[in-house]
């Protein structure tokens, strides 16, 4: 039978364990540890009682409680929706001048587009409508198809070049890929487009003038300013969307462009699309 040994310091017997003649104290769990577990186990006993809790195959223990987010969730936004039943009513039906008349309407228009513009705007026009790489700034005064509330609106429902039967459609024609062009011709267009935004020419008698008189005009007028409406750029201002250096106005004029903007009827009502193009029409920016 081994022998018991005692601690003399803290009157604890030790484990039998020695290290180096440093030996283990069998000391007693603290009893804060203890209460601990024991407090700890019985909310967590509780909670099993009260609250969702067990997986059961295809459901879940419901608890006494029954308590349900989701439900909870539903219930939220039903209320949050009654709430706002009014107001958003009159933003799908009255017309734009008299929600900017009205400042409690505005701006409840305003705050609510915010996070409507981030969630499906955004990721292609950029933060603020900075726009980008084959998406047109939205917070200047450089506009394709109309800036005023009643033009984005319509352009956010239809799209362009959308499955939309009423879509909005532009195409830039592929110049030098069918052969509408040669390749000197196109180099001549590419320096002649680029030369336009430090102002166009009237009656300029140079060639590269006559090929786009004859090629481009049509479509972004004799003056290069384009037509509103049509899809077509205005070619004598600073703003570009597929960039305005000779690189991208050659591949612009040999391969052509075609956007795309998808339909947003299907997912966003009509308050919320008239919201966005009030949202839209006020960036900052526009007024400068």
């Amino acid at each position: 039978m081994s022998k018991i040994e005692r601690d003399p310091v803290t009157g604890y017997t030790t484990t039998g364990h020695d290290w180096n003649g440093i030996k283990e104290l069998n000391s007693p769990i603290p009893r804060a540890v203890i209460i601990f577990i024991i407090v700890t186990h019985l909310a967590a006993l509780i909670g099993w009682i009260l609250l969702p809790t067990w997986p059961l195959g295809r459901t879940f223990t419901k608890g006494v409680l029954e308590v349900d987010q989701k439900t909870d969730l539903a219930a939220d936004i039903a209320a949050a929706n009654t709430a706002r039943a009014d107001w958003m009513a009159r933003m799908a039906t009255l017309d734009f001048d008299a929600i900017r008349a009205d400042p409690d309407l505005m701006a409840r228009a305003l705050e609510t587009a915010a996070p409507l513009f981030g969630q499906n705007c955004e990721p292609c026009h950029g933060k603020n409508g900075i726009g980008g790489p084959g998406f047109p700034q939205l917070s200047d005064n450089a506009w394709i198809w109309g800036g005023t509330s009643e033009d984005i609106s319509k352009t956010i429902t239809v799209g362009i070049n959308s499955a939309h039967p009423d879509s909005r459609f532009a195409q830039m024609p592929a110049f030098g890929r069918d052969e509408m062009l040669d390749r000197t011709q196109i180099g001549m267009m590419t320096s002649y487009v680029q030369s336009l935004s430090n102002g166009f020419i009237a009656n300029d008698p140079s060639e590269a003038a006559t090929l786009f008189q004859d090629n481009c005009a049509a479509c972004h007028g004799e003056d290069a300013r384009g037509v509103e409406g049509t899809g077509a750029l205005n070619l004598t201002d600073a703003a570009w969307i597929y960039g305005g250096d000779a690189a991208s106005i050659w591949q612009t004029l040999m391969n052509g462009r075609e956007g795309h903007m998808p339909t947003w009827q299907s997912r966003l009502s009509t308050a919320d699309i008239r919201m966005l193009a009030l949202y839209v029409e006020a960036m900052p920016g526009k007024l400068q």
